[in-house]
Formats: structure tokens, sequence, C-alpha cells
């Protein structure tokens, strides 16, 4: 499976460029012009890998960055900046920033930092397997049936939150308070269970007798263990 990149610029031209030579490298990549776009992107489709101008016309690539650190930790973040001062190169890293190029540079260049990133940050595989059900970790991959199915990143979140908890028995509250986070979500709202309903839809044979996610009246729901 092909790496997926997000590249946030402000200037048209390098996007251009950046994304014709990540595609002829081997990756996919998905680009945005400003902060308000990324962000749409990251809700579609979270990346393996972000790089992030730390000039944007609608946000502080500083803080930007700090906030995806804080949202998304395991995604490697790039910072890619015309600004080559030491005091700036310190404040990228102390944002979170995984590494920090300098423009202009060589596609070269940038292809060996993205690899030397993947590298750091992809662990050992790790496969969960229930009955029809396999989970890969590491590249975020669901097969039901050895069939791969599409999730939503929050159909992800949810799954992975499932297993990793299985045999336990999950309070709506600990599951907003893990995949919501910040997010204002109401007692009488049911974005939670219309969430859950539509991966029962895509993980379970028989989503009205769900084999995997169990609900359990009063209290919340468990995975199968």
């Amino acid at each position: 499976m092909k790496k997926y990149l997000l590249v946030v610029d402000d200037d048209p031209d390098i996007l251009k460029v950046l994304k014709a030579n990540l595609e002829l490298y081997g990756f996919e990549a998905a680009t945005a012009g400003n902060w308000t776009g990324a962000n749409k992107l990251l809700n579609d489709h979270l990346p393996d890998i972000i790089i992030l101008d730390l000039m944007l016309p609608d946000g502080d690539g500083i803080q930007i960055c700090k906030f995806l650190k804080e949202q998304y930790p395991k995604i490697p973040v790039i910072m890619l900046t015309a600004k080559d001062s030491v005091s700036d190169k310190v404040m990228g890293f102390e944002s979170g920033a995984d590494d920090y190029i300098v423009k202009p540079f060589e596609t070269l260049e940038l292809i060996a930092r993205i690899k030397a990133c993947l590298k750091r940050t992809t662990p050992v595989d790790s496969t969960i397997t229930i009955n029809n059900l396999e989970v890969n970790l590491n590249t975020r991959t669901v097969k039901v049936k050895g069939k791969e199915i599409e999730l939503t990143p929050k159909e992800y979140e949810l799954l992975h939150l499932f297993i990793t908890n299985r045999g336990e028995v999950i309070s709506r509250e600990f599951i907003r308070k893990k995949i919501w986070r910040e997010s204002k979500i109401y007692s009488w709202s049911r974005v939670i269970d219309v969430h859950i309903q539509h991966l029962r839809h895509k993980i379970e044979k028989n989503p009205s007798e769900p084999e995997y996610i169990i609900t359990v009246p009063s209290a919340g729901y468990r995975f199968k263990n």
C-alpha cells in the first residue's frame, strides 16, 4: 500500500511540483493551500506524514504543528519553511516537528527525510485477528473475510479503541473523551451511537445481531474478547 502524504503550503506552484514529485517516487499525495483545507482532508483520511509550511494565510505553523502533535501524535510532521535561522528551527522542533527543511530544497533531500521519518515511526507489524475480522495497527487497514474495507478516521479510531479494550465494558463518556476529545457532545446526542451503527454495518455479518460490538444496557459497549 502506498504511503499517503498531506502537503500544506500556500504557494500553488510548490504544491503542484511537490505532488508530482511525490507521486513519481511512489507516494500518494493530497495538497491544501491553507489550514482550513488541510483540516478537512484530515477528517476524511489521516495521512502517514504531514508536510507543513510554517507560514499559512489562516494559521501559524508553529501552533498548527502543536495541535497536530496533540491530536495525532503518531503522525510525523515535516516543517517546510523559508526561515533558516537557528531560533526558527528550534521553535519548529519544540512545537513537535519531526524534521525541518528550508526552501529552496532538492527533491531528493525531501524524499530522504520522508523515508527517514517513516522508518523511525513505523513499528514492527502488529495484526489483530478476531474470527473474520483482521486489523493491522501499523497500516490502519481493516479486512473482513480477507476483503479490505474502508473506514472513516472516526470509525477506525472507534474500532481501535474497542479492540485494544476488548472484553471490557466501555462507557459512552469514555468513548467521547478518547475519540471526540475537546468536541462538545451533549448527553442527549446520538453521534457516538450513530458512528457505532455505521461501524457495525461495515464489520458485522448481521448488524442487528452484532457479533463483535455488543451493547451493554445502561453501561455502554463491549467488544468480543
